[in-house]
């Protein structure tokens, strides 16, 4: 049964869809099958794996309004093992067209649901914004990834975000948990990242991953030729990031499993 990581944080330019794409080729570069869901209607996740926005081809827009189902919409990516299930400006009419609809948060888990046998990870790339889109990733997922940026205005936001996860707890009876903070667009040379870094660490006791994703300018260029890191340039400080960020999501995952197994 596949894990479901959704990847948000509404602000925006913080390496969100850079770590949605780099992590699903390193996670796919380990063995795993692996399916990125990209529900931002930007569909930068989309362009920057290859895929030509074609009005004629479909996406996650006709898989939410019930036009198509999700296993028809998915498409093969250059990297082995690494599907997704693309995404284009039609989404913003997802947002409005499913106001007044029952179940409207449930879409995008309804749809997801026949695909976790055939997944050992699914990631969905969220839009940097909370709203009806986002509460969907959120209400499909096991987990939340949260990429932030070393910025003196880190923490801002993440509050209303973690509030957020909170009300699906209680409201939809969903054991949502953080799957982890990720930091990115890291320099230790300056002093403020060094400090941002330690503030984080400390607000999120334990759910800091140990891998931090550098300022890397191949990792900046690759998704303008519409390649992950590992392709466009796998010696790459990017590319060794994401995959000792994967390694370090596996492990953490077996070390769970082996701890419920244990309890059990």
């Amino acid at each position: 049964m596949g894990k479901v990581i959704a990847i948000a944080n509404q602000k925006g330019g913080v390496g969100k869809t850079t770590t949605a794409i780099n992590l699903a080729a390193s996670l796919a570069a380990n063995e795993l099958k692996v399916l990125l869901i990209d529900i931002d209607p930007q569909g930068n996740s989309t362009t920057g794996l290859g895929i030509a926005k074609d009005p004629d081809n479909p996406t996650i827009y006709h898989v939410l309004v019930g036009e198509k189902t999700a296993a028809e919409v998915i498409v093969t990516t250059a990297c082995d093992g690494l599907h997704i299930l693309p995404a284009d400006r039609n989404l913003v009419g997802a947002n409005i067209e499913m106001v007044g609809w029952e179940q409207r948060e449930y879409r995008l888990r309804m749809a997801v649901e026949p695909l976790k046998d055939h997944y050992d990870y699914i990631l969905i790339d969220c839009p940097p914004a909370l709203d009806l889109l986002t509460l969907n990733a959120l209400v499909a997922a096991n987990s939340l990834l949260i990429p932030i940026q070393c910025e003196f205005f880190a923490l801002e936001g993440i509050s209303q975000l973690l509030d957020t996860v909170e009300r699906i707890k209680e409201s939809f009876e969903h054991s949502l948990t953080i799957e982890g903070i990720v930091l990115t667009m890291y320099d230790d040379r300056t002093s403020l990242t060094r400090q941002v870094a330690q503030n984080l660490k400390e607000f999120f006791q334990g759910e800091v991953f140990e891998t931090v994703i550098p300022r890397n300018v191949r990792l900046a260029e690759a998704p303008s030729h519409g390649k992950p890191i590992l392709l466009y340039d796998m010696r790459s400080k990017g590319a060794e990031s994401y995959m000792k960020l994967a390694k370090e999501m596996i492990t953490n995952e077996q070390r769970k499993r082996q701890s419920a197994q244990s309890a059990g």
